[in-house]
């Protein structure tokens, strides 16, 4: 893991992503159209956030807090737009002399599923005691409550929908297997994924994934941070 400093006592962690080959999507059978064909992606090794970037975070690199639910300055931002996300990295970057960016979609599923094949990377299955979802806790929690997964990474599923750097394709026919952001196409909408504290099981699969508008803001949309991996 790597620790930087942001300033005021905040950090930002980053755990190192190992590189490897999986099978992104859903099978024939199961989950959504948009999910399918599945198909085999290599992902060179990278580094993520920990947790999605928290209002803490936020404010000590934009000096702002434009989030709805803060009861704790460790809950994650919300209310940001992709454009405003992307700013934040390139202010991040600058602060830190590191160059980060949204993870691409295809890094986000590698890294949310952490060598496993079930629909959560905790299972089968998803409970309340393991994750944020479905409106049981009314809002965002703080990051970091609920338990990591295999690569260390929190909150991967529910809290927080998270943005991908990738424009929207309606599926996976000519994907990109090299793990870089699918940006080809005319398309300007962008990609969430993860669910969130509003949604269901379903929205909160590990290869579920929903089109952005990237001026969008919401109460249930923020995003974590990536760096080195594929060229993207």
């Amino acid at each position: 893991m790597i620790t930087k400093e942001l300033g005021n006592g905040v950090t930002l962690d980053m755990i190192a992503i190992p590189g490897g080959t999986f099978m992104m999507g859903s099978p024939k059978g199961k989950g959504s159209d948009s999910e399918r064909p599945q198909h085999q992606v290599t992902i060179k090794p990278f580094f993520m956030g920990k947790y999605p970037i928290t209002q803490a975070q936020w404010q000590a690199v934009m000096g702002n807090n434009p989030a709805q639910f803060q009861d704790s300055p460790q809950n994650p931002v919300e209310q940001v737009s992709w454009k405003v996300a992307v700013e934040f990295c390139q202010r991040l970057s600058t602060q830190t002399e590191t160059e980060y960016r949204l993870p691409s979609e295809a890094e986000w599923e590698y890294a949310c599923r952490a060598r496993t094949t079930t629909p959560y990377h905790f299972g089968e299955s998803i409970s309340d005691k393991i994750a944020n979802y479905g409106c049981n806790m009314n809002g965002t929690t703080s990051v970091g409550q609920f338990p990591a997964n295999a690569f260390g990474l929190y909150d991967m599923h529910g809290n927080i929908w998270e943005l991908c750097q990738d424009n929207w394709h309606d599926n996976y026919e000519d994907a990109p297997t090299d793990g870089s952001a699918w940006f080809s196409g005319f398309s300007t909408i962008k990609v969430i994924r993860g669910g969130s504290w509003f949604n269901g099981p379903w929205d909160c699969r590990s290869a579920y994934r929903v089109r952005f508008d990237p001026y969008d803001t919401y109460n249930d949309v923020g995003f974590r941070v990536a760096c080195g991996g594929a060229r993207t």
